[in-house]
C-alpha cells in the first residue's frame, strides 16, 4: 500500500478539508484495506467531470490499496437532498431511482476498478429499519443542531416552510456510515454538515468515526461558476471525444491549471515542470493538448483520442 506519509500526500492532493488528518494518518498506518465511502443519490446520473473530482479520489484510494463502498442512495433517493436548495424537492418514484441507479454503474467504471468497488443500497438497511429505530435515530440530534446548517437556516428566517423528513436526510447518510462501517467518507464541500453528521452517529454506536475528506466544486468552461449541466458549462463523461477534446481546449491557460490538479493523474511534480515550461516561453496550447488527452483517453480509446486531437489540429489550426 506504500508509506503510509506518501499516500497522506496524495490522498491530500486537491482536497478541500481533511477531518481529521492526524486520524486518517493513523488509519493509513494500520496497514490494512480502508472502507472508504461515497454517497450519490441517483436523482441526475448523467455524470460531467466536475462529478468526478470525488471519483478521481476515490480511484486514488483504490490505486493505494483500499476498497471503495460506491453507494448509490435508492433509499435517501425517495426524500430529495436538501442541501444547498432553497425549496423542498420532490422525491422520485421507486422506478426513476432504480433506473438512474443502473446509469450511475455504467458510467463509475469508466474510472473505479470493478474488483475494488462495492456498490450498496442504503435501501439494503433502511427498508429493514423499524419506525421505532428510525425515531431512536431522529432522537441523536436537535432541532437547533440541524438549523446551524446553512440552508436550513436561511429558509427559516425567510420563513419558507421546512418539512420533517428533510431534517432526517443527513441522519440517514449519516447512519449510513454506521451500516457500512466506513473509515472514510468523500464528499463534496456543501455536504460537510451531513459527513459530520455520520462521525457523531459512528461515536455513538461505539465505532470509531470516520474521516471526513471534503473535494472543491470544479468551475465549469466559464471558470466562474460551478461546472453544471443547467449552466450549460460542463463536460460530460459520455461525450464524443470530439466533444470533449474540444471543450477542454476551449478553457483559459488559467483554468487549465487547476483542471490538472483536480482531474489529472499526472504528479504534481510534473505539472510544476509544464508551469516552468511555459514560463520558459513553451505555447500553452502545447500543454493544454496533453491535459485534453490524458482526460479523454480515460473515458474513450487511444486511438479515438489520437483522432480527437487530429480533427481539432485539422479544424482550428490550418
Amino acid at each position: 500500500m506504500g508509506g503510509s506519509s506518501e499516500a497522506l500526500a496524495q490522498i491530500r492532493r486537491g482536497t478541500e478539508e481533511i477531518l481529521v488528518e492526524e486520524e486518517l494518518r493513523e488509519k493509513l498506518a494500520s496497514g490494512r484495506a480502508l472502507r472508504i465511502k461515497a454517497g450519490f443519490d441517483p436523482t441526475a446520473p448523467d455524470l460531467h467531470l466536475g462529478h468526478t473530482v470525488l471519483i478521481n479520489k476515490l480511484r486514488t484510494f483504490q490505486d493505494l490499496g483500499h476498497e471503495v463502498l460506491f453507494l448509490i442512495g435508492d433509499f435517501t433517493g425517495m426524500i430529495g437532498d436538501p442541501t444547498g436548495k432553497s425549496a423542498t424537492r420532490p422525491p422520485l418514484t421507486r422506478d426513476e431511482v432504480i433506473e438512474n441507479a443502473r446509469t450511475y454503474e455504467q458510467q463509475i467504471f469508466k474510472i473505479l476498478d470493478p474488483e475494488k468497488t462495492l456498490v450498496m443500497f442504503n435501501s439494503s438497511w433502511m427498508n429493514e429499519m423499524s419506525s421505532a429505530e428510525l425515531i431512536q435515530l431522529a432522537a441523536r440530534h436537535t432541532v437547533a443542531r440541524m438549523l446551524e446548517r446553512d440552508d436550513f437556516s436561511k429558509r427559516y428566517r425567510a420563513g419558507q416552510p421546512i418539512a420533517i423528513h428533510e431534517f432526517l436526510y443527513p441522519l440517514i447518510q449519516g447512519y449510513d456510515s454506521v451500516a457500512m462501517k466506513a473509515d472514510v467518507e468523500l464528499g463534496g464541500t456543501d455536504q460537510k454538515f451531513n459527513l459530520l453528521v455520520g462521525r457523531e452517529l459512528q461515536k455513538h454506536y461505539g465505532q470509531q468515526p470516520q474521516v471526513v475528506i471534503t473535494l472543491p466544486i470544479l468551475e465549469g468552461l466559464d471558470g466562474v461558476q460551478k461546472m453544471s449541466k443547467s449552466l450549460n458549462n460542463y463536460i460530460g463523461i459520455s461525450e464524443t471525444p470530439d466533444e470533449m477534446f474540444g471543450k477542454i481546449m476551449s478553457i483559459s491557460d488559467g483554468l487549465m491549471w487547476r483542471y490538472f490538479e483536480l482531474l489529472s493523474f499526472r504528479p504534481l511534480s510534473e505539472i510544476e515542470a509544464f508551469r516552468q515550461d511555459i514560463a520558459s516561453g513553451k505555447n500553452p496550447r502545447d500543454v493544454k493538448f496533453l491535459l485534453a488527452e490524458e482526460i479523454v483517453a480515460r473515458f474513450h480509446s487511444d486511438q479515438a483520442t489520437r483522432q480527437a486531437r487530429q480533427h481539432f489540429i485539422d479544424r482550428f489550426q490550418k
